[in-house]
């Protein structure tokens, strides 16, 4: 029998929120491996009952905090998209996460270890398609704005997977700078699609 969530508290909901912040850090800097109720109770600074009274499981736990991350970084792009800021940069932010404009290697390593990492978490699957849609409308977004036209259909993910490609490249061959691989191809991309 599944266990009802508690009914929450103003004090409750805080503390909930506390701990997918702390969750999502742990995430977005070590992976999904970092997520543990111990580390994320003492990153959150509540007590290690904490996450299981607010949290039925795990995995529950880590859906919240790739959700809250998502949240974040689409925030950050639209953020981006609002200031006018260059589209090819918002779209390698999108794509390779905001960290890797200041994190730069150790950064693109954790997005791509739990971009793949998710593949073996099937739970995550509904969240991640949900999270592909609003990415993709905001790559189309950007990359209008790049091109001054609407992206054609497929027209996203195939620079999706061109950056991904040569991203992945780069960390297999320990480019100390991904972003800038990506940028360049990404980039070369651009330039070869039609303008209006």
């Amino acid at each position: 029998m599944a266990m009802a969530a508690p009914k929450q508290t103003e004090k409750g909901e805080r503390r909930r929120a506390l701990l997918v912040a702390a969750a999502a850090d742990l995430l977005a800097e070590s992976g999904f491996d970092a997520i543990r109720h111990r580390a994320v109770a003492e990153r959150a600074g509540v007590p290690l009952a904490a996450t299981t009274y607010y949290f039925s499981s795990l995995e529950d736990l880590v859906s919240a905090a790739l959700d809250r991350l998502a949240r974040t970084e689409l925030a950050d792009a639209h953020d981006c998209l609002a200031r006018r800021d260059d589209p090819a940069e918002i779209v390698l932010d999108l794509l390779l996460g905001p960290r890797s404009r200041t994190d730069g290697l150790d950064a693109v390593l954790c997005r791509f270890e739990r971009l793949i990492g998710s593949g073996r978490r099937p739970f995550l699957a509904g969240l991640l398609r949900a999270q592909r849609v609003e990415f993709d409308a905001l790559l189309d977004e950007a990359l209008t704005r790049a091109t001054g036209r609407r992206p054609g259909p497929g027209e996203v993910r195939r620079l999706t997977a061109l950056v991904d490609g040569v991203v992945l490249t780069a960390l297999i061959e320990a480019d100390p700078d991904p972003r800038a691989v990506g940028r360049v191809a990404l980039r070369e991309a651009l330039d070869a699609l039609p303008r209006t």
